[in-house]
């Protein structure tokens, strides 16, 4: 929402300059006092290339397509989107931005016999189905000077032909409307020839490109100096971006936005700059805010969005001082780095111009401050130019601030995801179009102004504490409505006492959770735009009506039947947490998301489930399914989460299933009673970041192969019948974004592996890992993983992508724990428990300050415990148990904190929390020392009573009752050898099974 903000902002800058550009080269054509007859063959090559695509027009848009003014025997240069030379009437220029062409542009096509074009702008509405641009682009226009073949859905390579065209001095060449299969790809060859026959290049705009090959310096190499707009944003760019771009001294406009690999840095000296619109956001391009500051005066936009800064964080708020020089600035966006600290909007309130603010993100805490509204020159002066306001994601607290209120241009406010307290005031403008204030403790009921607001098309006040009855009828003058959202507060809604039988017709999002509602609102019929509908955690009862299927999300209700969904068109759906049992329901065909976990049902899943092509969504988990996985959920090459855990599937998965599942995202088997390996074929899931099969019967040696997945973020194997030694990679640099292990509770034998440890990069803080799904299901589904954390069963549920923990517990792994270990710095819980591990706990433990459990218990360690370890001020879980620890306890800090059970079964340990004190080896008297003495007391009368078999066996047992954990480590110690036993009992039985087959 943020994002999509700010580039209309600077899409209204780029279009109002293109068309200032458009409008003086098409002008010659539109002068009806010099009539000049259109050439025969331009009419004809025009009509005949009309001819050979379709034109449709949305429904929803009220609009006719230029090209129903061209008419065989009219003066083509007098048709809408030509232009013609005044001497000669050859075409030279061809506008078609709103023709609404569909169909294939092929290579033969009679567009290419046009050879004295000047301009070609073939953009906007058309659609050439993903189409090769033809090399003949640059070889049959010889004069061209602009060419735009912006989100007509081309796809392939640029043709390295395009690069012969000289005189070009404006190219448009991006995918932004493309399918993501279909998106255009440059190479470094082509670019660099381009660059450098291109002399006269004014304006590049390559956005959304797959650009991931280009080699960045040695293409840049010969950019033009002529060169004024660059917009290479979400290009796929990696390596090193050259400085010399940075220099050129025309350049107005650099976007560079989301290309997460780039590096470098800007001039830090010598530079002064014309730059009018500036955006890295999310690269990893070193920003010198001061330096850039007094260089880049011109300055009108500037996109610093989760970005790189030069200086310690300490620094940042005088950092952010520095921007009031930059006087022309309108837009500034900051959003989403760790600037920190109060909020500094007394400073960049002194930029006079701000219009649009993005501080949405970052750490700043306490409350947005109050400003005065006298006009005194020593104060800040209220921001009265202000239209947009973006501040979610912080941690401010306290109430919204007067001048909020007061703004008179104020468009868009989001203030989501604070601390923020008391009433909603009375906003004295009407000009709201976006207002987003929810998760907050806001309380007090609904302001009348909000429900005045004739311009509003996003509301959300969800996840709040507001009161009293809200009448939804209420909204109706809010007739431009698109999101409506007002779940989880302490309100009732009532929906009934619209007079208007179509109160909002632009409606497409609507969430009502946890309102109090009873039945299905009946104004709902008349929502011809609704795509999702949320009415979870409410009390409706008994089945859903057919009028009502639409995308919709009526979860945690307590509707019981649900056997065939009607409507045809239906794309989300999501029936989880209700009490509906029965077999899975028949679904639409056009299914994008389908959710029905935490259900009764049962039987098997149906082949026509393989039927839903465009599927991208299936949650059937926690529910009595049966039977084996079908094959045939192959053929849903769309999917990004199959979530089947907790069910009852068995036999085994099949092998070639994951073939062409290229999208596949998230695989979730655990809980079910499935055998045999791990497909082979899940190596083509390159996109996979989440992969678990725990709690099966799954056999095999540890799936190496999962090494080359790229993304894979979480490995869950836990509680199967794996076995061998692990950790010999197979690739240089494997499992790198690797947060989550869990080998736990498998026969894994050899030694723990260190070149893993050395490459869980994630691990060690150094990457940032994000995942999300698009469209409505992101706001539906979160990847949630079961992991044992401080002794405890625990579901992470969406923070596994920035929770560390490595579980391989209950193992035969055996050596010494590795020093590499303690370069994992974001780990939060580490279990190495009943393995046969020797030697001592390793000194690099001590880097892990970010540790909550940690559990290395029933193994053969030995040694002290180190000192230092008290500085792991995180941790809240310690279990040393059943080792052969030495020494003394160390004290402080946590380890103040844990009890008699994080040691016993050492019985050279002393010290505190111990009774045994280190320096007499026996027992210590303290302040509960009498106390103490009675409990050993009545021990022993417990003893000579209950067995009454003499005083030489009475005085045996109460010796063993006084050094009870000495028993107690001599049983554990037994038990876990017959397990062990077991263990490598049924191993080898495995292994003459497997030399018999």
């Amino acid at each position: 929402m943020m994002m999509s903000c700010y580039w209309i902002v600077v899409l209204i800058f780029l279009s109002h300059s293109l068309t200032t550009h458009s409008s003086s080269l098409y002008s010659p054509s539109n002068n009806h006092s010099h009539f000049h007859l259109c050439n025969t063959h331009d009419t004809s090559a025009l009509l005949q290339f009309i001819n050979s695509f379709s034109i449709e027009i949305p429904q929803d848009l009220d609009l006719k397509s230029m090209i129903l003014s061209w008419k065989n025997g009219t003066d083509c240069c007098f048709w809408d989107g030509v232009s013609c030379d005044q001497q000669s009437g050859h075409v030279i220029g061809l506008e078609l931005t709103y023709t609404y062409l569909k169909g294939p542009l092929h290579s033969n096509s009679t567009l290419f016999s046009l050879h004295h074009l000047q301009t070609l702008i073939l953009d906007g509405s058309n659609d050439f189905y993903g189409s090769p641009i033809p090399s003949e682009f640059g070889t049959s226009f010889p004069n061209l000077t602009e060419l735009s073949l912006s989100s007509a859905n081309f796809s392939g390579y640029i043709p390295v032909q395009l690069s012969h065209l000289s005189k070009l001095t404006h190219l448009t060449v991006d995918s932004y409307d493309g399918d993501d299969n279909d998106i255009i790809q440059l190479e470094t060859y082509v670019l660099k020839r381009m660059l450098q026959n291109f002399t006269n290049l004014r304006e590049l705009s390559l956005s959304y490109l797959n650009m991931s090959n280009v080699e960045l310096v040695t293409s840049f190499t010969n950019i033009s100096s002529s060169l004024e707009l660059l917009l290479l944003d979400d290009c796929g760019l990696q390596g090193k971006f050259p400085e010399n771009v940075f220099r050129l001294p025309n350049l107005q406009q650099l976007i560079l936005y989301k290309n997460y690999d780039v590096i470098g840095s800007m001039p830090t000296f010598n530079w002064s700059t014309p730059l009018r619109y500036l955006d890295l956001s999310f690269t990893q391009i070193s920003v010198d805010l001061p330096y850039l500051s007094t260089a880049a005066k011109s300055l009108q936009s500037l996109g610093l969005s989760n970005c790189s800064f030069t200086g310690s964080s300490s620094s940042y708020p005088e950092m952010l001082t520095n921007l009031t020089q930059l006087l022309q600035l309108t837009i500034l966006d900051l959003s989403y780095n760790n600037f920190g600290g109060q909020i500094p909007l007394h400073y960049l309130f002194n930029i006079q111009h701000l219009i649009y603010l993005y501080l949405s993100g970052n750490n700043f805490v306490g409350e947005i401050p109050e400003f005065s509204k006298t006009s005194n020159s020593s104060q800040t002066p209220l921001p009265n130019h202000l239209e947009s306001l973006y501040l979610s994601d912080n941690l401010l607290s306290g109430p919204i601030p007067s001048w909020i209120y007061s703004l008179p241009l104020l468009t868009t406010l989001l203030l989501s995801n604070n601390n923020l307290t008391g009433p909603i005031k009375e906003f004295h403008s009407k000009s709201l179009q976006y207002l987003s204030l929810d998760s907050n403790k806001l309380n007090g009921e609904i302001p009348n102004s909000i429900f005045q607001q004739e311009n509003l098309r996003w509301l959300d006040l969800s996840y709040n504490n507001l009161d009293g009855v809200v009448e939804l009828s209420k909204f109706s003058m809010s007739s431009n409505l698109e999101t409506l959202q007002l779940s989880f507060n302490n309100f009732i809604v009532h929906s009934n006492n619209f007079s208007n039988n179509n109160p909002f017709p632009l409606l497409e999002f609507l969430s009502l959770a946890s309102c109090n509602i009873s039945a299905f609102p009946h104004f709902l019929k008349s929502m011809k735009n609704l795509q999702s509908l949320q009415l979870s955690h409410n009390k409706i009862q008994g089945r859903i009506p057919e009028w009502l299927w639409n995308d919709l999300n009526i979860s945690h209700n307590f509707l019981t039947h649900v056997e065939q969904v009607p409507c045809k068109y239906l794309q989300s759906l999501d029936l989880r947490s209700n009490m509906i049992h029965g077999h899975l329901p028949i679904v639409p065909p056009s299914l994008i998301f389908f959710f029905i976990s935490k259900n009764n049902l049962y039987g098997e899943i149906s082949s026509t489930y393989c039927n839903l092509s465009g599927l991208q969504i299936l949650d059937i988990s926690n529910n009595n399914i049966q039977g084996k996985i079908p094959s045939c959920l192959a053929n849903l090459s769309s999917l990004s989460v199959l979530d089947l855990h907790k069910n009852n599937f068995s036999g085994e998965i099949p092998q070639d299933m994951f073939k062409n599942l290229t999208s596949l995202r998230s695989l979730h088997l655990s809980g079910n009673h499935l055998e045999g390996s791990i497909p082979r074929s899940l190596r083509n899931c390159q996109s996979l970041e989440v992969l678990d099969v725990g709690n099966n019967k799954i056999t095999g040696i540890f799936p190496y192969w999962l090494e080359e997945l790229p993304k894979l973020q979480v490995l869950v194997l836990k509680s199967n019948r794996f076995h061998g030694s692990i950790g010999a990679p197979k690739v240089k640099y494997p499992f790198r974004k690797m947060q989550i292990m869990d080998l736990s509770d498998n026969e894994f034998t050899g030694r723990l592996p260190v070149k893993y440890f050395e490459s869980f990069k994630a691990m060690m803080g150094e990457y940032v890992t994000s995942r999300n799904l698009t469209h409505i299901g992101e706001m539906y589904y979160q990847d949630s993983v079961i992991v044992v954390m401080k002794g405890f069963e625990r579901e992470l549920e969406k923070i596994i992508s920035i929770f560390a923990t490595i579980d391989f517990s209950r193992n035969n792994f055996e050596g010494e724990i590795p020093e590499s270990i303690g370069k994992l710095k974001s780990l939060k819980g580490l279990n190495f428990s009943q393995n046969r591990l020797q030697g001592s706990i390793p000194m690099s433990l001590i880097n892990l300050s970010n540790l909550e459990g940690l559990d290395l218990s029933s193994n053969d360690l030995t040694g002290e415990i180190p000192s230092k370890m008290t500085d792991l001020t995180q941790l809240s879980y310690l279990n040393l148990s059943y080792n052969k620890l030495e020494g003394q306890i160390p004290r402080g800090n946590q380890f103040e904190t844990f009890n008699n059970d994080s040691y016993k079964g050492n019985i050279e340990l002393c010290g505190f929390p111990l009774s045994k004190s280190c320096n007499t080896g026996i027992k210590r008297e303290d302040d509960h020392g009498e106390e103490h003495t009675d409990h050993i007391i009545l021990n022993w009368k417990i003893v000579m009573v209950g067995y009454g078999c003499g005083l030489i066996i009475g005085i045996s047992l109460g010796y063993a009752v006084l050094y009870s954990e000495r028993f107690d480590y001599w049983l554990h110690k037994k038990i876990i050898g017959r397990q062990q036993q077991k263990i490598e009992q049924r191993r080898k039985r495995n292994s003459r099974l497997r030399r018999t087959s």
